[in-house]
């Protein structure tokens, strides 16, 4: 896997994935920034967003769960000093489906987090991450 960082003057980068998608990240203002994209600091909380729920939503499905959709929020905390490192990250789930088992829900996050999502169990080693969900019921 590879990517590819170019910067664009003041605080502004270009991020180029491998498999050729871009992303332009943005410093804050008081920073020197524009406000034209995400901070890095952001893009790291994404990119820990979409592998935990790719993997929840795989493994909903193979487990012939009745999923319509799902959404994670996630609110980190960062230390107040440089380096200015995530210090507890909490992942909120909100699963929308049909007759959803909670159970099933539950090891779905679990597996994810301990087994399938690199992001997760990357971080977890120097990061309090928590999970927690709900589940909407649709007809």
């Amino acid at each position: 896997m590879k990517t590819r960082i170019k910067w664009n003057g003041n605080v502004s980068f270009l991020a180029e994935s491998g498999s050729g998608h871009a992303v332009l990240m943005d410093g804050a203002p008081e920073a020197g920034g524009q406000n034209l994209g995400p901070r890095p600091m952001e893009m790291l909380l994404m990119g820990l967003g979409g592998c935990t729920t790719f993997d929840v939503v795989l493994i909903l499905k193979k487990g012939r769960q009745d999923i319509r959709d799902c959404v994670v929020e996630i609110e980190a905390e960062r230390a107040q000093v440089d380096p200015k490192v995530f210090t507890d990250i909490h992942l909120h789930f909100i699963i929308t489906g049909h007759d959803l088992n909670p159970q099933t829900v539950e090891r779905a996050i679990h597996l994810s987090a301990e087994k399938y999502c690199s992001a997760s169990i990357m971080l977890k080693n120097a990061v309090k991450i928590t999970h927690d969900f709900e589940i909407i019921s649709v007809t």
